[in-house]
């Protein structure tokens, strides 16, 4: 049986945003305190007994989320024509991630954005 190995990270930012076409409150604009759970697969260990290093991921994930930290959501290029919905923040941060730390050994499996405590969404590539 082929070893798997998954491990996560969390951090948080806040920003704003506001949902083109959405009617309702979210279509104002309002801000959250955002919550990102990364979740990355190992395929095997180093040396050392490691799949990757936590602070490896946590520095590459305070990159990605260091775009959005603060900032009006709808005002970044990427959010200019894609509405920023929970749902295109994840796959934004997959995304970027992925693109910092996938290897042959590892990639990042999913992502969870949540808004509030009690409401999120995964997202994942297959």
């Amino acid at each position: 049986m082929a070893e798997k190995y998954e491990i996560h990270v969390k951090t948080d930012f806040s920003a704003a945003h506001c949902l083109r076409g959405y009617e309702g409150n979210c279509e104002r604009v309002h801000g959250h305190n955002w919550t990102v759970e990364v979740f990355v697969r190992c395929l095997r260990l180093n040396e050392i007994g490691i799949g990757i290093d936590f602070r490896d991921v946590k520095k590459s994930l305070n990159q990605v989320v260091e775009k959005l930290d603060h900032q009006h959501l709808n005002d970044l290029s990427v959010f200019r024509e894609l509405n920023p919905t929970s749902e295109n923040v994840a796959q934004f941060i997959y995304r970027e991630l992925s693109a910092l730390i996938n290897s042959g050994a590892v990639k990042v499996s999913k992502v969870k954005v949540s808004e509030t405590p009690g409401a999120g969404v995964y997202y994942w590539e297959d």
